[in-house]
């Protein structure tokens, strides 16, 4: 395998890494920790991440519970998470932060589904664009003979290979992901 068809694989994997943490933030009627992973907290004068100050566990399926290792920090992160994009509404018992997911509507997991399928484009032409960057260094080493038509040929349909089946992962992950936002 050619060294340029190596990188674009490197790329694509980061693609698809990139297109998963993205999905993990897409709030769904299910609980789940990774909800809070782009939430900071402001810990004297710092903006943390909410995972290095707290413990965040899913008892049941639709409530989170939040644990704080500093018992201070409770209205901070409550203010943190009251003024996320998720529209939750946390209380505490001065211990512990609880968080009762409401189930969505029709119409917000429609706007879902519709986010899901706008990410999962991006992230395709992303990957698209990383082939024909991939194809363009090919193209280049058989301008500069450093490669045959034949391995330019050869190799141009290796990273098509690649591109088919990161592309055929992101309709999987898309579609595991419509699966469980129409959940009910």
């Amino acid at each position: 395998m050619h060294s340029a068809i190596s990188s674009c694989e490197e790329r694509m994997k980061k693609t698809i890494a990139n297109f998963k943490e993205a999905y993990a933030a897409l709030r769904t009627g299910r609980a789940s920790p990774a909800l809070f992973d782009k939430i900071r907290v402001d810990y004297y004068g710092e903006k943390t991440p909410l995972s290095q100050m707290a413990n965040i566990s899913t008892p049941e399926a639709r409530l989170i519970v939040i644990q704080p290792w500093d018992k201070t920090l409770i209205s901070e992160i409550e203010k943190a998470i009251r003024t996320s994009e998720l529209s939750l509404n946390p209380s505490n018992d001065g211990k512990v932060i609880r968080i009762a997911i409401p189930p969505l509507t029709e119409e917000r997991r429609k706007d879902l589904v519709k986010q899901a399928k706008s990410q999962a484009e991006q992230s395709r032409v992303a990957i698209r664009n990383i082939r024909r960057d991939g194809n363009d260094e090919l193209k280049k080493f058989l301008k500069d003979k450093e490669l045959t038509e034949d391995e330019e040929s050869k190799n141009s349909e290796e990273l098509q290979k690649l591109t088919d089946s990161y592309i055929k992962q992101i309709e999987t992950i898309l579609e595991e992901k419509e699966a469980e936002i129409m959940e009910v």
